[in-house]
């Protein structure tokens, strides 16, 4: 039986191929979940979009594909009951 609990959720950060920003892509897709007109921009909305699915890797690549850096982001943290 397959445990969903450890299921890694990977985003790649990447040079859009029109030239022109960069493009958020999940592992194993080929087409962009979002896209940033800066990398800095691009590497927020992965973030926030890996916190929002409970975890993840963001892997950030150059040009030619190499993976230049990668971070883990964890799940939000539950509040407290107040």
């Amino acid at each position: 039986m397959k445990n969903t609990r450890y299921v890694k959720n990977t985003r790649y950060v990447k040079k859009a191929t029109s030239g022109r920003g960069w493009d958020v892509v999940r592992e194993g897709h080929r087409r962009a979940t979002a896209h940033g007109a800066t990398k800095a921009d691009a590497v927020k909305t992965a973030r926030d979009l890996i916190r929002q699915e409970g975890g993840g890797e963001i892997r950030i690549l150059n040009r030619t594909g190499k993976v230049v850096d990668a971070s883990k982001v964890s799940r939000p943290r539950k509040r407290a009951a107040a």
